[in-house]
């Protein structure tokens, strides 16, 4: 990635992929076949510390877009407070985020997948665990699981 313009707001690493823990979602850009763009915001999960996985269908654009190219673009905010600095009379946002860039495949291994969507479900539904394993024995077959590989080291971003 190039440079940030402003270094004294760069975070590492470690800081930006907790911004991606804490996003409620986060946006995954990725290219058409026809080489437009394609963005939307997607509830992912993280694995260690280069793999993030979302569920989806089984066909769609989304995996159309995948499959013409795999690398995808990730960002994410976490906080965005925008507010008003009085002793300067400035307009401001105060934010957290990241983006990194990753290369997306999707998940064949049964057991990589019900992995993933257990990860996804104690992040975003914890308290619904015990529905856990009827759910996979009812949909598994039919759920699609996208595993992206972090490419090169995320960076955070942020103000203050």
């Amino acid at each position: 990635m190039r440079p940030m313009r402003k270094v004294q707001r760069q975070r590492d690493a470690a800081w930006a992929l907790q911004v991606f823990d804490k996003a409620p979602y986060v946006t995954v850009s990725m290219t058409r076949p026809d080489g437009t763009p394609y963005g939307l915001p997607l509830s992912l999960v993280r694995c260690g510390t280069d793999r993030l996985y979302f569920h989806c269908a089984g066909e769609g654009e989304k995996l159309d877009c995948l499959r013409a190219n795999p690398i995808v673009s990730l960002s994410a905010v976490s906080k965005c407070t925008p507010k008003f600095e009085e002793e300067k009379h400035n307009f401001t946002e105060y934010f957290h985020s990241a983006v990194a860039v990753g290369k997306a495949e999707i998940v064949e291994d049964d057991s990589e997948k019900i992995q993933a969507l257990r990860l996804l479900c104690e992040r975003f539904l914890p308290n619904y665990m015990a529905h856990f394993d009827e759910a996979i024995a009812r949909s598994l077959s039919r759920t699609t699981i996208v595993r992206i590989t972090l490419t090169e080291p995320p960076v955070g971003k942020c103000k203050p």
